[in-house]
């Protein structure tokens, strides 16, 4: 994982050359980048995996550029950076997954691995909106944190889920939505109608899938122990 952390600093150097990063900057990305790193690295050797693999490769290099955002976004960095950082990494997000499959080297690690990498990019982007449009935009980085906390008091929470199109539909129109936001194209009074937008069919996707979880654990199927290889694969 050596290379990665060398070219997380050359990122986070480029950054501070270009736009510029402070301390904050720095410590937020240098932060994302060493616990990525140590996270992944428990995960090959839970998994028995015996290297990354070309489509966790992907995933990284998209964890470099969220390393990158969370940079930015703790140092007040300016929206244009971040946007086209966060288009990279949006734009890789469906690279990773089939390279896996043409690879046949799906696996329970690159859902997860590729799920973080997602949530907290969308967790970064709602920071920044939460400072102009207001604190409810936090709720939709947040979501699905608290849908793993839940799990962790509610076993049956941690069923893994039907494959759902929709899901996926959703999780998508959460990056576009965010990036457009923070771009600040949109007029001040659309900004806040997509975000509730986004939000709502958030709202929607997640309590579909508790209802259908709620329906298995009425049926009497038994919830597995959670761990870390059970994840909600998407929003």
């Amino acid at each position: 994982m050596t290379p990665g952390l060398v070219a997380a600093t050359a990122l986070l150097s480029a950054l501070s050359v270009t736009v510029g990063l402070g301390v904050a900057g720095w410590a937020a990305g240098g932060a994302v980048a060493l616990v990525t790193v140590v996270l992944l690295d428990r995960g090959l050797r839970h998994s028995g995996a015996r290297s990354l693999g070309a489509a966790n490769a992907v995933t990284y290099a998209r964890s470099l550029l969220v390393a990158g955002v969370a940079a930015l976004v703790a140092s007040g960095g300016p929206a244009a950076a971040i946007v086209v950082l966060t288009a990279v990494a949006l734009a890789l997000d469906g690279v990773d997954g089939t390279v896996a499959r043409r690879t046949a080297s799906v696996s329970a690690l690159g859902a997860r691995f590729d799920m973080e990498v997602d949530a907290f990019l969308l967790l970064a982007l709602c920071v920044v909106l939460a400072r102009t449009v207001g604190p409810w935009v936090l709720i939709i980085g947040l979501m699905r944190y608290a849908f793993v906390a839940a799990g962790v008091l509610l076993p049956w929470l941690t069923v893994p889920l039907p494959a759902r199109f929709s899901r996926k539909v959703v999780a998508a129109a959460q990056g576009v939505v965010l990036v457009a936001a923070v771009s600040g194209v949109l007029p001040a009074a659309a900004t806040v109608v997509v975000l509730s937008g986004a939000l709502t069919s958030l709202c929607w996707s997640f309590g579909r899938d508790v209802v259908w979880l709620a329906e298995q654990r009425s049926a009497g199927r038994a919830a597995p122990r959670p761990s870390d290889d059970v994840v909600r694969v998407a929003p």
